[in-house]
């Protein structure tokens, strides 16, 4: 997907953060770090990982009968295959006696839902002369800070929510059901080059916040009310997200004043993502001012969090990096973020990317709240 030179420099910067830990070799489970570390990631239904020695190249072992594809993604040609008859882990230390690290200092990062505790054991009793040291949230924050070639798929998901947003704003009268807006939305990513037709929460909009991660239904909407929609394309294993209230029929509850109002407290929370800026600094612009104005009882939730790559993991989103009152870390250019705003059932949200002068989207869907007219 990306030019070996990108990876080389990937693998630089891991082996950097190698020897300041004191690893020799590192051990890589987590899916979205194997994604991006190799080129290659899939699913944990057999235990799969990558070595990456401070010198060398790095290895693939995994089952035979993904080692194909494996090959055909990976920036290098190691690749050890098992088969669904061997232990994983008992292969792996195989292949580390056999290349000289059965008694070396092997980084991993703790904090990997591959690297379980289990995991752990069984690795100390196949390699008892080995030394695990912990490379803290390795997995997540070494790959923060996106290249240009990794903001240029995340763009391309974004415009794919964007066509998928305005196909369902074209429906949106009353008798449409949540379910019937998600079938519009997959139909709309498959057609313009999305991986999968998962299309994120689609569902009545009701509350502050309670909505965002609620059931989706088909009981068909009526005129006045609000449909939340949350879409989540990925491109190529790289995602964005979009939300927006669409407005079934007429706007009873006289919600607009209250869409513009929130629209333009987190348009000021963008021009205040620079880097260098804390967190917890660009949270309060939005968290502050929704609260002072009575927008919401309470804000509890967080007001963005990291997007990029995503692989077939047990999460959906990306808490590595959140804005909270108390997030002390600083923005950096070229992270990229889903921000979101809600009150009322409405919810905004946009990919936005950090640049010197702010943040600036990379969803292009009118920020207001959709209509079968305005869309």
């Amino acid at each position: 997907m990306f030019p070996r030179e990108e990876f080389t420099a990937r693998a630089a910067k891991v082996r950097a953060a190698m020897a300041e830990a004191g690893a020799e070799l590192l051990l890589v489970d987590h899916a979205e770090f194997l994604a991006w570390l190799t080129g290659y990631t899939v699913s944990e239904t057999m235990y799969r990982a990558a070595f990456l020695p401070r010198e060398g190249e790095p290895w693939f072992v995994l089952r035979e009968l993904d080692a194909g594809p494996c090959r055909n993604a990976c920036w290098f040609s190691d690749i050890v295959g098992f088969p669904d008859t061997a232990e994983p882990q008992a292969v792996m230390a195989e292949e580390l006696r056999r290349r000289g690290f059965a008694k070396a200092r092997i980084g991993a990062d703790h904090a990997s839902y591959g690297f379980t505790a289990a995991m752990w054991d069984r690795f100390a009793a196949l390699l008892p002369d080995v030394r695990f040291i912990d490379l803290p949230r390795a997995s997540d924050l070494l790959r923060a800070v996106k290249s240009p070639a990794e903001i240029a798929l995340i763009a391309e998901a974004a415009g794919i929510a964007d066509k998928a947003m305005a196909a369902i704003a074209a429906q949106a009268r009353p008798g449409l059901s949540p379910r019937a807006a998600a079938a519009i939305a997959a139909a709309s990513f498959l057609e313009n080059g999305a991986d999968t037709g998962e299309t994120g929460p689609i569902l009545p909009g009701v509350g502050d916040h309670e909505f965002l991660h609620g059931v989706m239904t088909a009981d068909p909407l009526a005129d006045g009310d609000i449909l939340h929609v949350e879409l989540i394309p990925k491109r190529r294993n790289y995602g964005a997200r979009l939300m927006r209230p669409v407005l079934i029929g007429a706007d009873r509850r006289g919600l607009s004043p209250l869409a513009e109002r929130l629209v333009a407290l987190q348009d000021r929370q963008f021009a205040a993502m620079r880097p260098g800026t804390l967190a917890c600094e660009v949270d309060a612009v939005l968290r502050e001012a929704v609260l002072a104005e009575g927008l919401r009882p309470a804000y509890d939730n967080v007001t963005g969090y990291t997007l990029g790559l995503y692989g077939r993991t047990p999460r959906t989103s990306d808490f590595s990096r959140v804005f909270l009152p108390n997030a002390r870390w600083r923005l950096e250019e070229g992270m990229v973020f889903h921000m979101y705003v809600s009150a009322a059932g409405l919810g905004f949200s946009e990919t936005v990317v950090v640049e010197a002068g702010g943040g600036r989207r990379l969803t292009s869907t009118p920020r207001a709240m959709l209509t079968s007219r305005l869309r």
